[in-house]
């Protein structure tokens, strides 16, 4: 199938996923004005602010926190989602935020999913600087995390996580990052991307295909990422709407990591894969032309 083919298939299965082997995609979006933290019926922003104690707790929890320092970034909560709001607050070298449930209760409890109990997915709206971290959580329910945060301006986080035996949910707020904004051009449409001396193409002739490569052979040694062969991440360039997709076959090997996808979404995406191999996880990413649809909210 010919590049523009494959980006067009690719475009009219990409926003709802359904049950996979190795679970279930998460969309969440379309964008929506955040309202402050503070105005929401949970503890203020400022009430979570958290000294660092020993270190910064959030270091080695980021898969891909890069070089730099890593200023103290304000943050808005964005909307409820199945009952569930973020209060994100300050914190010394990062953010630090409480899941809250109804009634404003802060929520402690968590399912282990892909082997961590939330994934915090962070990027600026221009869609750049993607990273997917881990934060720690303190007895109290305020978890704290230390993206790397190289450029000021807007950045847009994800919260996905699931409450022990609840639904799996998805929450966004916007960060407000000290120092001059960054912005760069969405990169064009293209079936193959280079990373760390590997190069990824895509072919969503069935589904949605990766296949890793490295100097021209295929990589056969794929090793585990958070339980599964690879990590999908989509997200919209109109809305920020976002979607997680976990691959379908084992959780290793390779060279080829597979995701069944169905459904339609309009508007253009950059789609981040993630896998491990040599002990170090890299992020190849790609820019897609969806067509048709609309997006599922949750």
């Amino acid at each position: 199938m010919n590049t523009p083919a494959r980006l067009a298939a690719f475009g009219a299965v990409l926003a709802v996923v359904f049950g996979a082997a190795f679970g279930v995609g998460r969309l969440v979006g379309p964008d929506a004005v955040a309202e402050p933290a503070g105005d929401m019926a949970h503890p203020k922003a400022g009430d979570m602010a958290h000294p660092e104690a020993g270190g910064d707790p959030g270091a080695g929890h980021g898969d891909h926190g890069g070089p730099g320092a890593t200023p103290t970034a304000t943050g808005r909560s964005g909307p409820a989602a199945h009952g569930y709001s973020v209060a994100v607050g300050p914190y010394s070298g990062g953010i630090s935020f409480k899941i809250v449930g109804a009634g404003g209760r802060t929520v402690t409890g968590f399912e282990t999913v892909h082997e961590k109990p939330l994934h915090l997915i962070v990027v600026r709206r221009d869609l750049s600087g993607f990273q997917h971290v881990h934060p720690v959580m303190d007895a109290d329910g305020t978890w704290r995390a230390a993206p790397a945060l190289p450029d000021g301006g807007p950045w847009r986080a994800y919260f996905d996580f699931t409450e022990t035996g609840a639904a799996a949910t998805v929450l966004t707020a916007d960060l407000d990052v000290p120092g001059a904004p960054h912005s760069e051009p969405l990169p064009p449409p293209s079936a193959s991307a280079a990373i760390d001396g590997y190069t990824v193409r895509i072919d969503t002739h069935d589904g949605v295909t990766l296949r890793v490569e490295r100097d021209g052979r295929p990589v056969t040694d794929l090793q585990p990422y958070l339980g599964a062969a690879g990590h999908l991440v989509a997200i919209a360039e109109r809305d920020l709407a976002y979607l997680h997709v976990h691959p379908t076959g084992p959780a290793g090997g390779g060279p080829e990591v597979r995701f069944t996808v169905e459904g339609a979404a309009s508007g253009t995406h950059r789609l981040y894969f993630q896998f491990q191999h040599g002990g170090a996880v890299h992020t190849a990413e790609f820019t897609v032309t969806a067509i048709g649809g609309g997006h599922a909210h949750n």
